[in-house]
């Protein structure tokens, strides 16, 4: 009798172990097979923007994810939370539960500038790429009536005063601030850059005659530009080649000052561990509410373009702003 229960007992044991071995009840395998169902959300989705709103990011988001129901399913809800050049609002983002029901706008170079610095509440593992919103192309702007016509005129006063023109910054070490490094040291001349909180904030300062100048992007200064009441003046192109849309300003490359192209993308990503039948979902999402006519003719009347890359791209695009940020945003500061 013993020796009928040590058989039936090691029976039992073997098929336990091969029901473990194939699935039955393995934790790592029941993850995998989630991972891979298909996946859509059933409530309202958080989507965190680390600036103010009305700022560039802020109006280029909601361009977007006002029109993006009919492909996600449910209402995109837009939290601002600016502060400290966007860590305030990328912290919260990347330390959010990865389970799709909290995504977010970075900023590029900003995110990547702000991820190698030391101890940095994030880095680039922290996120998971979704897919790229806009790509957006540097510009130097000044008043409509201020007395540089020409880059070429604002340089030269800057180097006849060293450190006495102000640039108005989108925050320390951000995007803006570095258009601003570019240009100043290619064209060698010192200035004083005054930090805001954020694009809204530094164009408004320069449109009140607190700054002489500032850097932005195209679709930042779109509405600013044009018609009897602009207010502003673009005095340089930060690209390799003359914008269609802005034929007779030139590009700093022209005038002998920096030559390549420099700007800023702006894409969705997830706090890490999100998984992949997620990331999938709005990729997927995305690139059907960027393809409609009625979301891309609602961007071009805002003056931006749909700039869509898909999650691999974006990873490609995040590797080499880091690789930027190091090599090169870093020595733009060195004193």
């Amino acid at each position: 009798m013993k020796k009928i229960l040590a058989v039936a007992g090691s029976l039992m044991l073997a098929a336990s172990v091969l029901m473990t071995g194939c699935g039955g009840g393995g934790g790592g395998d029941k993850k995998a097979a989630d991972a891979n169902k298909e996946w859509k959300p059933t409530k309202d989705v958080k989507v965190i923007i680390a600036y103010k709103a009305g700022s560039g990011t802020d109006t280029g988001a909601r361009l977007l994810l006002n029109n993006a129901k009919p492909y996600v399913g449910q209402t995109m809800v837009i939290e601002n939370k600016p502060g400290a050049d966007g860590k305030i609002g990328w912290t919260e983002l990347t330390k959010a539960k990865p389970d799709g029901y909290t995504i977010g706008f970075i900023n590029l170079p900003t995110y990547t500038t702000l991820a190698i610095q030391p101890n940095a509440p994030f880095n680039d593992q922290s996120i998971v790429p979704i897919c790229n919103h806009l790509t957006e192309t540097g510009v130097v702007v000044v008043k409509k009536d201020a007395k540089w016509k020409t880059l070429k005129e604002l340089v030269a006063d800057a180097q006849a005063k060293p450190g006495v023109l102000k640039a108005s910054t989108n925050g320390v070490k951000a995007s803006n601030h570095t258009a601003a490094q570019l240009l100043a040291q290619s064209a060698k001349f010192q200035y004083k850059a005054v930090p805001y909180g954020g694009t809204a904030d530094q164009l408004l300062a320069l449109r009140q005659g607190e700054v002489d100048f500032s850097c932005a992007k195209v679709a930042d200064i779109a509405k600013l530009i044009n018609g009897d009441k602009a207010e502003l003046r673009v005095l340089g192109l930060f690209a390799e080649k003359r914008d269609p849309q802005l034929k007779d300003v030139p590009t700093l490359g022209e005038l002998g000052y920096y030559n390549k192209w420099y700007g800023s993308a702006r894409a969705l990503v997830a706090p890490k561990g999100t998984p992949e039948n997620i990331i999938k979902f709005y990729e997927t999402a995305m690139k059907k509410t960027m393809d409609d006519p009625k979301v891309k003719e609602a961007h071009q009347k805002a003056g931006m373009a749909t700039d869509y890359k898909d999650s691999k791209a974006l990873g490609a695009l995040i590797k080499e702003q880091m690789d930027f940020c190091k090599n090169v945003v870093t020595k733009l500061y060195d004193k």
